[in-house]
């Protein structure tokens, strides 16, 4: 964003050097303090911060990694934010979908003391799950046990495609992607 300060003077210093320099001084200066401040307030807000991205990090008990890329660390600071409280199925949901970019089904076994993340909105085994699963065994209770559970597409999907078409594919796009 740039400021021009000379459309905000009456019409009589459009002619004046003086002022024309003047104001190039000044909206120079105006344009750089407005970029300083819109930074500021980004860093305010996990959604757009980078620079504040450690102090978050900290404040939450997470350790600080600054070789991943700040989506990446912005999303587990969400994802621990959404964890705060006491924990319960909708949580630990929304955690999951966070870091899944997908649907998300959590089974509960009260049988076994555990429950189980199922990734439904995409196929395959998402990236990132060690530090989902760091997450999860920070926020779930003690006592219970967790597992993932993954769709892939099976046999039966694929039988409807003929050989030469499936041969386009490599195996790991066909258990991981929809075939169209």
């Amino acid at each position: 964003m740039s400021i021009n300060t000379m459309n905000l003077l009456p019409f009589i210093y459009e002619d004046n050097v003086t002022m024309k320099d003047l104001q190039a001084i000044l909206s120079t200066d105006i344009t750089e303090m407005a970029s300083a401040f819109d930074e500021t307030i980004d860093e305010c807000f996990v959604n757009t911060a980078s620079s504040l991205l450690s102090r978050y990090e900290n404040l939450y008990g997470l350790n600080v990694d600054i070789t991943k890329n700040d989506s990446f660390r912005r999303e587990r600071i969400r994802a621990k934010l959404i964890g705060v409280g006491t924990v319960t199925k909708q949580m630990i949901k929304e955690t999951a979908a966070s870091y899944s970019n997908g649907e998300v089904e959590v089974i509960e076994d009260p049988a076994y003391s555990r429950f189980i993340v199922k990734f439904v909105g995409t196929l395959g085994i998402p990236s990132n799950m060690a530090d989902l699963t760091l997450t999860i065994e920070e926020i779930k209770p003690a006592h219970l046990d967790f597992d993932f559970e993954y769709v892939f597409t099976t046999n039966k999907v694929l039988s409807a495609f003929t050989h030469t078409k499936l041969s386009a594919y490599t195996h790991e796009q066909l258990r991981n992607e929809v075939i169209n």
